[in-house]
């Protein structure tokens, strides 16, 4: 991704660097409150809720309770869509 950002920009590798890392954290910071990221032709960062459940260790077979959580989900957007496609 940084070398992507390096050639396209024509900056240096070291700010190029900065960038990703900075965008990388306030993706990171902004989920972390709650709230959805979208980036324009890219698609959409949100916080999703999964359900507490039953499960089994692999190990030993024996029934284990898992919590719920909260999960990063990403939902890409048209344009990168249509890029693939």
């Amino acid at each position: 991704m940084v070398a992507l950002a390096v050639a396209a920009a024509a900056h240096a590798a070291a700010a190029a660097g900065r960038a990703v890392e900075a965008m990388i954290g306030a993706v990171r910071t902004s989920l972390k409150k709650g709230q959805m990221v979208t980036i324009v032709g890219f698609g959409t960062f949100y916080v999703g809720k999964r359900a507490a459940r039953s499960g089994r260790n692999p190990r030993t077979g024996a029934a284990i309770k898992i919590k719920a959580a909260k999960v990063p989900k990403f939902r890409a957007g048209k344009a990168l869509k249509d890029a693939l496609n």
